[in-house]
């Protein structure tokens, strides 16, 4: 999959390891999510999903984290999460916000096997053991945008490794190495009065 990895990332990677701050960061990576996502379905249907990402997603920065301290570097551990919303807007039908096709799900999973068999993660189940105690709102599928295969937001190509552009536009793969000096600052939602810059960036 191919995604962005900038100062941001490396300071909410911190961030969300760090006691207190780590919840800030967690809502406001959430909210940014859920924002970008919706904002690629149709505007009829972003009403009725958005609790269901916000669910979603918070469950995933738990992920996130499991997958850091099982030793994946900070690009897997992020593609992880984001192989997980595909799966989910898969099952769901909602084809215009896939991040990659679905005949690509199948090599992205073979890819991380051993974590998501770890965590009862299937493409079918694509929180298990992470999903909530309370559980995750519903949302209405949509599975005729699924039959009409058109996932005019998805980037096919990328199956087979993680590719990073980073903060200078250098593609790397596997990510690149995390800087020495991250300030936590730079996490989203540790300044509130930092509510947009460089949101979509981040979230990718």
């Amino acid at each position: 999959m191919k995604l962005r990895q900038n100062v941001r990332h490396w300071a909410a990677k911190r961030a969300l390891t760090t006691p207190v701050v780590g919840e800030y960061v967690n809502d406001k990576l959430v909210d940014m999510h859920t924002d970008i996502f919706l904002g690629k379905a149709d505007e009829g249907r972003r009403e009725e999903r958005r609790a269901h990402l916000d669910d979603f997603f918070d469950a995933t920065m738990d992920t996130y984290v499991a997958a850091l301290e099982a030793g994946y570097p900070e690009a897997e551990a992020r593609e992880i999460t984001h192989i997980q919303a595909n799966f989910d807007f898969f099952n769901h039908g909602w084809a215009e916000m896939m991040e990659i096709p679905s005949d690509e799900l199948e090599e992205h999973y073979r890819r991380y096997q051993e974590f998501f068999e770890r965590y009862g993660i299937t493409i079918d189940d694509p929180l298990g053991e992470f999903r909530p105690v309370d559980g995750v709102a519903d949302a209405p599928a949509t599975p005729d945008r699924m039959a009409e295969g058109e996932f005019e937001n998805a980037v096919a190509g990328f199956a087979d490794d993680a590719y990073v552009v980073d903060g200078d536009g250098e593609l790397h793969v596997g990510g690149a190495e995390e800087p020495e000096d991250v300030d936590v600052d730079a996490a989203p939602g540790v300044d509130e009065a930092d509510l947009d810059a460089d949101d979509e960036a981040t979230a990718d």
